[in-house]
C-alpha cells in the first residue's frame, strides 16, 4: 500500500512509503519566535482584498480542499494529514502587527484575517492571538474583515462590535455545505453548518456586518445548495455573499482525490468528472482569471443561480465607501491636543 495522504513534498529530496498502516498522526505545535512580519501581500486578481494577517500556519479544520495546504511544505511538511497536524503559531502576532502599522508606508488598506489558515482555531482559545491583532487594530481604527469556519469568533463580539462603530469592520462565515454528512466528510474538524449560521446570527444581533462565502462550489456536489444556503444566511442576518469555484494547486489535487474516495465513495467519481470537465481534463488550472471559475454550462448554471438569489434576497445590494478611519495612537493624541 502506497501512502500519499501526505504526498511527497517537492521540495524535499527524499521520500517515504509506508509497508502497511502507517502511524498514527498526532498534533504537533510550533511556536514560532523569529516571524519578522505578520502582513502578507498578494497581487492576484483573483482575490479582492490585496492585505491579509494570519496567525498561525496550518489549519486543524483539516478540510481536505484547502488550496493553502502547499504553503506547508515550504516548511519542510507534506500538504497533507502535516497541514492540519503540524501548526505553526506565530507567538509574536501582535507585537509584530503594531511594528507594521507604525510604519510610515502603511495608509491604513483593509487588513483581512484569513487566507492561509482559520484565524479562528480552536487554538486561538488558548493562545488569543487573533483577539490581540483585533485589539491592535482598534487602537489605530484599523479597517478589517474575517473570514472564518468557526463559532468561537463569537467570543470576540464585543471587540468586533467597537471596530464597527471606529473603523469598519465584517465577518464573513464560510459555508460551502447544507449537508452536514457532506460537511464532516471533507471539512472533518470545522463547526457544523448549524454552528456557523447560528454564530452568524449572533453577531448580526449586536450590529456586526456578517456575510456568506459560499466556498468552495464543487460541482456535481454541492452546486445545488446554492439557494438553500443563501435563504439560510439572509434569514441569519447576512447582506453579503460571494462564491468561488475549488481549487486544487499542486499537492492538494491528490490529496482532494484520496480523501473524496475515501468519505464519498459512491459520489467520488461522478465529482472528479465534472472538475475535469471545468479544468479541461485536469483537476486544476493555474492561470489567473481561471484558477477560482468554471468554464462549463453547469458552472454558468450556478453563476445564474448565485445571480438570482442574491437579487431576490437582496445581498450585495448596498456597497458603501470604505471609510478612512486609520490613525495611529500618536496621531489621535495629537488632534485631542489641538
Amino acid at each position: 500500500m502506497r501512502y500519499i495522504s501526505n504526498p511527497p513534498n517537492p521540495w524535499a529530496s527524499e521520500e517515504v512509503e509506508w509497508i502497511g498502516e502507517p502511524p498514527e498522526a498526532r498534533l504537533e505545535i510550533y511556536e514560532e519566535t523569529e516571524t519578522r512580519c505578520i502582513i502578507t501581500s498578494n497581487n492576484s486578481p483573483d482575490i479582492g482584498f490585496d492585505y491579509s494577517v494570519n496567525c498561525y500556519r496550518g489549519c486543524t479544520h483539516a478540510c481536505s480542499y484547502c488550496f493553502s495546504r502547499p504553503t506547508h511544505e515550504y516548511l519542510g511538511f507534506g500538504a497533507g494529514t502535516d497541514f492540519e497536524t503540524k501548526i505553526v503559531v506565530k507567538v509574536r502576532a501582535a507585537e509584530l502587527l503594531r511594528a507594521e502599522l507604525d510604519r510610515p508606508s502603511w495608509r491604513g488598506d483593509l487588513l483581512v484575517f484569513s487566507f492561509t489558515s482559520d484565524p479562528y482555531l480552536p487554538l486561538e482559545a488558548h493562545y488569543r492571538l487573533t483577539r490581540r491583532c483585533l485589539e491592535v487594530c482598534l487602537d489605530y481604527r484599523q479597517p478589517v474583515s474575517i473570514v472564518t469556519k468557526s463559532a468561537l469568533v463569537r467570543r470576540d463580539k464585543d471587540l468586533l462590535r467597537r471596530l464597527v462603530e471606529e473603523a469598519d469592520c465584517a465577518v464573513h462565515f464560510s459555508i460551502p455545505f447544507r449537508d452536514p454528512e457532506i460537511s464532516r466528510a471533507l471539512e472533518p474538524f470545522t463547526a457544523l453548518p448549524d454552528a456557523r449560521f447560528r454564530a452568524m446570527r449572533e453577531l448580526a444581533e449586536v450590529g456586526i456586518p456578517v456575510g456568506i462565502g459560499i466556498a468552495p462550489v464543487i460541482p456535481g456536489l454541492n452546486d445545488a445548495d446554492i439557494p438553500e444556503l443563501l435563504k439560510r444566511a439572509h434569514e441569519a442576518g447576512a447582506r453579503t455573499a460571494w462564491m468561488t469555484m475549488l481549487r486544487l494547486p499542486g499537492s492538494v489535487a491528490p490529496y482532494f482525490e484520496e480523501q473524496v474516495r475515501a468519505k464519498l465513495p459512491t459520489r467520488a467519481a461522478r465529482i472528479l468528472n465534472h472538475i475535469r470537465e471545468e479544468r479541461g481534463g485536469k483537476l486544476y488550472a493555474s492561470e489567473f482569471g481561471a484558477r477560482m471559475k468554471g468554464t462549463s454550462e453547469q458552472w454558468r448554471m450556478a453563476e445564474r443561480l448565485f445571480d438570482v438569489y442574491c437579487r431576490r434576497l437582496g445581498f450585495n445590494s448596498t456597497r458603501n465607501a470604505r471609510r478612512r478611519t486609520f490613525r495611529r495612537p500618536s496621531e489621535q493624541g495629537a488632534l485631542f491636543e489641538r
